[in-house]
């Protein structure tokens, strides 16, 4: 399941603090971030055990354009994770629709 740039800056604007995770490489977290949990891809095998606690919580992740996060999607889902869900087009379409 994926949730849409506009719900989720809706719900970040009502003051909702879903866990959302940057699956993104530094560089580009600091050229640009909405303030998610950087974990980059290739770290997401390794930090699945400090997220057990959101197994059953909604988990949404995001990258530049979507790819990357579908991946560490269909890996914690794989992985035990329930309620993973994707940025739909990423920073990209963030930056695209609010600046």
């Amino acid at each position: 399941m994926n949730i849409s740039v506009q719900e989720l800056k809706s719900r970040l604007d009502a003051g909702e603090s879903p866990l959302v995770i940057d699956v993104r490489e530094p560089y580009e977290y600091e050229e640009y971030n909405i303030g998610a949990e950087l974990i980059s891809l290739g770290d997401i095998p390794n930090k699945l055990p400090d997220l057990e606690e959101y197994k059953e919580k909604e988990v949404i992740v995001l990258c530049k354009s979507g790819m990357r996060s579908a991946g560490a999607q269909q890996f914690m889902m794989k992985n035990g994770f329930t309620n993973v869900r994707n940025m739909e087009g990423g920073i990209m379409e963030w930056k695209r629709q609010f600046g």
